[in-house]
């Protein structure tokens, strides 16, 4: 069904009216963000581990108790629950690992441990396991600090970068981020450098034995997905004898080919320094690449130390006496939407402020081979990464977004009828062409349509380069992966540090659909192979109850929301009995406010999918996704745009505190501080052309402020 449902009547003339005046405002406050460069950024959050972690970094470089040091113990204070520990997300849960290091950071930087909030903390840590229960990464910095001994830790030997590449337990076959932390990871292995925090420093007393007791393996983490394909053997048990066998051989200096993968390990980190915001340019990698660094030699003067030490310090953000830090920067991704969100506003494509930014993110195309062309070494390079800067990472969902992004700026077809060619390879079967074509007798005026057409020229060929590498990144079975293809090597889930659930970057269901999103709208058709195939997943991916599991957001209205906008934009008819249980099932979920929400809780306790405080950008994403399902004018949508104006403020935007963004599945997870506003904008703006379009709006000037990035 399409149009209007039968289950409501439209909005009054008057509210419609108030639903324009609050897209209005919305969208004047959103250009107002942009940055002077082009660019759209809004703050990253995570969880207190990343305050933690660098007050452990600091201490380890000499400078525990630095300013710095104290600024961010000031936030970690903050985030403390009334039960004593600390949390992934807030209302979450305890989280150990994360207390743990919250506990050791306040107390390294001077908390005294018989302190009100210090003796909560841990007589909670306590109760929840203690520090017996911590995470690989975290026993790592216990190690650094010596707390614990490096064979307490899961042994990640740097003869790792031996494994041929036809091998199942090579590098490559880990997934990307992995792949990042693991490489230095290892170099700490071969060196096991320690500077030992004081006896007033230690937190012997969140033990429930002692540090000396811990056992050398691993215990079994609680925090892994099942495996979906169950095998006789317990791989589980094997690695932990393939730990004790290893870190036995090493007891024995039986390593002769240890300073040859020292070489190659350090060789391959300071390869991929170049062009990046630090090693992968998100937080851990930068931490214990600069520790790997220590190791190998190099002074904290030296340009590879304070480049790296820099970018930390372009992580931190400050206010008054606080200081926290985020995981990595995000203006490719927030611009791609912020373009997409404003055009859906009515901004027209010739708007100046439109042109900056698809500029920026032209600028911001990735030409050369990264880890992604290990399987795929004839694809011509291209793709975009989250960050500034990223070389060997770019990723499938960026790359989809700003290609999404790009095609909405393109000269409207008054000017120019621009068409999309899938003609594919005889070789490879996965080649695109882009065709345009200047139609004289849709304009007035073809001198200015050539001008239009030659300089859109650019982004045709960006696009045309974009859409070939995303084909080329599709796998085996059908899906896209964030950053590799056919990533997913199950076994590897079960080597002992593998507690962080990320080892590897299976396809999933809202980034393949997400990929049939941005083919449906630059005019491809289902019954193209690849997407046949993709279609194919989608659909095996759906869960018995109508929702799809959402990975990259929180969490099934995440996965629905973008599986329904997918099907709808590839042509997949709204009548689907498929669609329609989505559809049913996003309504089932709407609450009384008119809001949605979901808690991240909900990928511990799946009964919990679709339960949580409503929030802004989780409305905005079922309200969406009911549109693309043909319920643009029911009383669930009717609802939920009523829910987002009377919760907008009034400077024009959202308020919201949850964390509705996704890192690691039950380990880490985000608040995107634009998440609150351009989808809610892109929601509003979508409801308004079903009901018959969005108001004019004229071009401003370029506003906003500068960085550099």
């Amino acid at each position: 069904m399409s149009g209007l449902a039968a289950d409501a009547p439209r909005l009054s003339e008057r509210q419609e009216a108030e639903v324009e005046s609050n897209l209005r405002r919305a969208r004047d406050w959103l250009l107002d963000q942009q940055h002077l460069e082009g660019h759209w950024i809004g703050e990253l959050e995570g969880d207190s581990i990343l305050e933690s972690e660098y007050i452990l970094l600091l201490t380890y470089l000499g400078r525990g108790q630095s300013e710095i040091a104290r600024a961010c113990a000031n936030t970690i204070r903050g985030q403390q629950l009334a039960g004593g520990g600390w949390a992934m997300f807030p209302g979450g849960p305890l989280e150990i690992s994360a207390s743990v290091k919250a506990y050791w950071a306040l107390k390294i930087v001077g908390d005294d441990p018989n302190a009100e909030h210090m003796r909560r903390a841990c007589e909670a840590i306590r109760a929840a396991g203690g520090a017996e229960k911590v995470n690989s990464f975290t026993r790592y910095y216990l190690a650094l600090l010596g707390v614990i001994s490096y064979r307490q830790c899961p042994a990640i030997p740097p003869e790792l970068m031996f494994i041929p590449k036809w091998s199942p337990f090579n590098i490559y076959e880990m997934s990307a981020w992995s792949r990042t932390i693991l490489v230095p990871l290892s170099l700490l292995w071969a060196f096991q450098p320690c500077v030992p925090v004081s006896d007033a420093e230690n937190i012997r007393e969140l033990f429930l034995k002692t540090p000396e007791e811990l056992p050398v393996v691993m215990h079994d983490c609680q925090q892994l997905d099942a495996l979906s394909r169950r095998t006789r053997l317990n791989w589980s048990a094997v690695f932990r004898g393939v730990d004790r066998v290893w870190k036995g051989l090493e007891r024995m200096r039986l390593m002769p080919l240890r300073q040859r993968a020292i070489r190659r390990a350090a060789r391959w980190m300071m390869e991929r320094f170049e062009g990046s915001d630090g090693l992968g340019a998100i937080f851990p990698p930068i931490v214990w690449s600069i520790v790997a660094l220590k190791c190998l030699g190099y002074s904290e003067e030296s340009p590879e130390i304070r480049t790296a030490l820099g970018e930390l310090e372009k992580l931190t953000l400050r206010d008054g006496d606080e200081a926290w830090l985020e995981p990595c920067r995000s203006p490719v991704w927030d611009t791609a939407i912020s373009i997409i969100a404003l055009r859906d506003a009515g901004v027209p494509e010739s708007d100046p402020q439109i042109q900056q930014a698809a500029a920026w993110l032209l600028s911001k195309e990735i030409r050369r081979a990264g880890d992604w062309s290990v399987r795929r070494p004839d694809v011509e390079p291209s793709g975009w990464a989250f960050e500034f800067h990223n070389e060997f990472y770019p990723d499938v969902d960026d790359t989809i977004m700003v290609l999404m992004a790009l095609a909405r700026v393109l000269p409207d077809q008054a000017d120019v009828d621009w068409t999309t060619a899938f003609a594919p390879d005889r070789t490879t079967g996965s080649m695109i062409q882009i065709e345009t074509a200047v139609l004289a007798a849709r304009t007035s005026d073809p001198r200015r349509a050539v001008e239009r057409l030659s300089a859109a020229q650019p982004i045709l060929e960006a696009m045309r380069r974009g859409m070939n590498w995303i084909l080329s990144m599709q796998s085996r079975n059908g899906g896209w992966g964030a950053f590799d293809a056919d990533n997913t090597r199950e076994l590897l889930t079960r080597v002992p540090f593998a507690d962080h659930n990320a080892m590897i970057d299976p396809p999933t269901a809202d980034i393949t659909a997400r990929t049939l999103e941005m083919f449906g709208r630059c005019g491809a058709a289902p019954t193209l192979s690849a997407l046949a195939r993709a279609l194919d997943f989608v659909w095996a991916s759906q869960e018995s109850d109508g929702a799809w599991y959402g990975r990259w957001g929180v969490n099934y209205l995440y996965g629905t929301w973008q599986v329904l906008v997918g099907l709808e934009a590839i042509g997949v008819p709204s009548s689907d009995p498929r669609v329609q249980r989505a559809a049913a099932w996003l309504k089932s979920k709407q609450q009384a406010s008119g809001g949605w929400g979901e808690t991240a809780c909900s990928y511990d306790h799946p009964e919990l999918r679709g339960e949580g405080i409503a929030t802004a950008s989780q409305t905005a994403w079922a309200v969406l996704g009911l549109i693309a399902a043909g319920e643009a004018g029911s009383l669930s949508v009717t609802r939920g745009i009523r829910f987002l104006t009377e919760t907008q403020t009034a400077e024009g935007t959202w308020e919201e505190t949850e964390f509705t963004g996704t890192g690691f599945p039950k380990v880490f997870y985000l608040r995107y501080h634009l998440y609150r506003h351009y989808f809610p904008l892109m929601a509003l703006g979508r409801h308004l052309q079903s009901c018959g379009g969005v108001p004019e709006h004229s071009p401003l000037r370029v506003s906003g402020t500068s960085d550099e990035g």
